[in-house]
């Protein structure tokens, strides 16, 4: 539509509408979607653009309800209570069985919290939830059926049932005595028993509440942790999942990598390494080849910084506590190979 036709439609859904709507028909609305040669926009990025802000208003609205001290943020059970409202609205969830329903809010709450508390105050500020592709990529069980999405993409969306049937299956198998949360020699059977000793132990370390009760599970980790473990080794390439990650491979907590460090955390890779029958690594030449890929403003050490502005710091931190993910930097190239003719 060029600019008459948009003021035209201006016009008609004011008179049926209401005045409400003329915000979305200013000239520098207009001026923001990209024009073809005759100087007219295409409809349905418009279109897409008024029902994401129409979504976000409402969402803003119905979360600043729930916020019962009126300061901006949501605690956990605000949030679970939003997306407990959002469920028959969803496409793809408003099927979900009943008894799981509190158990999915549980799962699809933890990553707001996640990614939109990083001091974990237990406090959600409402505009970065508003903000954040956590919003978004819940909003997207709305715009389409089951029937058109594969069972990939269900996977990968951490809001979908598929998604929190897998967390939850994964928590349960790995709690081999019921106890209702995991040990380090639980732990370790995660991702098929890829992930390194140190790691396992660092994760405990540094993000395991101590219980209170000093009983037998008091250093075991519960279930909103091994929501964090999950959503950090899936989300590596973000910022909070490689802080959440780098926290475990600074050994002695002093904020920075080094050599020694590296040596330290990819002896264990090597060992599975070597375990898994694959050709003799030199340890140094890994570490060698780390410290090139990060290009650290300290030639001596590395930081959290370092990894983040590298870009690869997921790739380095897959490299460092999962055999598997070595591998996959390892064989990269014949990966590609691999994928070329199917892409065809």
């Amino acid at each position: 539509m060029n600019y008459e036709d948009f003021c035209h439609i201006a016009s008609v859904c004011t008179e049926q509408i209401g005045p409400k709507c003329r915000r979305f028909f200013s000239p520098s609305n207009f001026m923001k979607f990209e024009k073809d040669e005759s100087g007219r926009i295409a409809i349905l990025p418009f279109y897409l653009y008024v029902m994401r802000t129409v979504s976000l208003t409402q969402a803003r609205i119905d979360m600043s309800e729930l916020d019962e001290d009126s300061d901006g943020f949501l605690q956990p059970h605000e949030m679970e209570a939003y997306i407990r409202g959002l469920i028959p609205n969803l496409a793809q969830l408003r099927d979900m069985p009943g008894p799981f329903v509190q158990m999915y809010c549980r799962i699809a709450a933890h990553k707001f919290f996640f990614f939109c508390d990083p001091h974990r105050r237990g406090k959600a500020c409402i505009k970065k939830v508003l903000l954040s592709n956590c919003l978004q990529e819940l909003m997207e069980l709305h715009q389409e059926s089951e029937e058109e999405v594969t069972d990939t993409e269900q996977a990968e969306n951490w809001f979908s049932l598929t998604s929190a049937q897998r967390i939850c299956d994964m928590f349960l198998a790995l709690d081999k005595d019921q106890s209702g949360t995991l040990s380090k020699q639980e732990l370790k059977e995660y991702a098929d028993g890829t992930l390194t000793e140190i790691f396992i132990e660092r994760v405990f370390d540094e993000h395991v509440r101590r219980g209170k009760s000093g009983g037998p599970n008091s250093r075991e980790m519960d279930f909103e942790s091994f929501l964090d473990f999950v959503l950090a080794l899936e989300n590596k390439d973000t910022p909070e999942g490689l802080t959440y990650l780098f926290h475990c491979l600074d050994l002695h907590g002093r904020g920075y990598l080094t050599t020694a460090d590296i040596h330290s955390l990819f002896r264990d890779v090597h060992q599975k390494w070597i375990e898994g029958g694959n050709y003799e690594l030199c340890i140094e030449d890994v570490r060698d080849e780390i410290w090139d890929m990060v290009k650290p403003a300290d030639p001596l050490t590395i930081t959290l910084a370092d990894l983040l502005s590298c870009k690869q710091g997921g790739t380095v931190a897959s490299m460092l506590i999962d055999v598997r993910g070595f591998w996959a930097h390892d064989n990269r190239e014949n990966l590609l190979q691999e994928e070329e003719p199917e892409e065809e």
